[in-house]
């Protein structure tokens, strides 16, 4: 059984990490699996949103600390940062990937999985969710996976502080308090609820909604509001060009679901 379960219904893929008795830890094979299907959605047009959730009980507790081995056992640094980078490759194909990912976040996300919900353009959490850099618990910085990149652009600098110092734990009204999720439902509504936002965002041309999730990348670390004005500019004539224009004003006037040309993976 693949560690990574994917499931495709039209244009959503339903991505689960299923490792249910280790609550979905990172084991070699998941991180191969999950960096693989990241990479690969580059060139994907059949594939417009991607939802990220984890079988059972949890998201994602982070690295198999189990699967490991001996922490005391000698690596060179050179395999240490080839092993490091696998993993860390991840979250640079999940942000590079033209489709928004939809994480659903259910109980732990804890080190490596906390850096897998960053790393997703929306995030739905259950009441249950407990959020943390786990690494810096274990000997590690906190500065791991994306963590110190996305956290502090969420939520500033002195709150990232607060939890990459210490390892707190952020919960479901703290992570809502902070904007790092957009809805706290019940379990049983965390798949209906990721189902209406994918909705939603299919009522976007596929253009327009690649070039959204590009242009919202790069206007992080834009140099100012011209550099990202050219950008929008640029990409209003690029989609307002494109043969689904004319599809997607029509279904808003005639207020029905859009019916965009089928693409091929």
């Amino acid at each position: 059984m693949a560690d990574l379960d994917l499931h495709q219904e039209g244009e959503v893929v339903w991505a689960t990490m299923n490792r249910p008795t280790r609550l979905n830890a990172l084991s070699r094979g998941l991180v191969t699996e999950l960096r693989e299907f990241f990479v690969g959605l580059y060139w994907r047009r059949d594939v417009r949103v991607v939802v990220l959730q984890g079988a059972g009980e949890a998201f994602c507790a982070g690295l198999d600390l189990k699967e490991r081995g001996d922490p005391q056992a000698p690596r060179s640094i050179g395999s240490g940062l080839t092993r490091q980078r696998e993993i860390s490759e991840i979250v640079i194909a999940m942000r590079r990937c033209p489709q928004p990912i939809i994480a659903c976040v259910n109980g732990a996300a804890a080190g490596g999985g906390f850096a897998l919900a960053l790393a997703s353009d929306v995030r739905i959490a259950t009441p249950s969710v407990r959020m943390n850099a786990a690494f810096i618990r274990i000997g590690l910085s906190a500065c791991d996976i994306g963590v110190s990149y996305f956290l502090p652009r969420m939520v500033g600098s002195s709150v990232a502080a607060e939890y990459m110092l210490t390892g707190r734990f952020i919960d479901a009204e703290r992570a809502y308090q902070l904007g790092l999720v957009s809805r706290v439902v019940p379990k049983d509504r965390l798949a209906s609820e990721a189902r209406a936002f994918a909705d939603d965002m299919l009522h976007a041309t596929p253009l327009g909604l690649r070039l959204t999730k590009e242009a919202l990348n790069h206007a992080l670390d834009a140099q100012g509001l011209e550099a990202v004005i050219a950008m929008e500019d640029r990409n209003q004539i690029l989609a307002s060009s494109d043969g689904d224009f004319q599809e997607g004003v029509a279904a808003f006037l005639e207020k029905r679901s859009p019916r965009y040309a089928k693409r091929e993976g």
